[in-house]
């Protein structure tokens, strides 16, 4: 049987691999933390099923290595307002 704690580890990584999303719009889209995503993400998903951590593992790491681009786009953005 599982804890809920385990079951929002499953439901985060379901959600973050069918949407492509990224730590911030899991933690958003569940209403937790971005610490509590990471933590069940990082740990306690490798510990409750192996192959859907490698599965989230590969989108996590593909939003680390595109991290720099969105940020020169937020930045473009915002002082193309201004």
């Amino acid at each position: 049987m599982r804890t809920d704690i385990e079951e929002r580890a499953v439901t985060l990584a379901r959600y973050i691999i069918d949407n492509r999303a990224t730590v911030r719009a899991a933690a958003r889209h569940l209403g937790v933390s971005k610490s509590t995503v990471h933590k069940d993400l990082s740990d306690r998903l490798q510990r409750i099923d192996e192959p859907l951590y490698e599965e989230v593992k590969a989108v996590l790491d593909f939003n680390k290595s595109e991290r720099h681009i969105r940020g020169g786009m937020a930045t473009r953005r915002k002082y193309k307002g201004i």
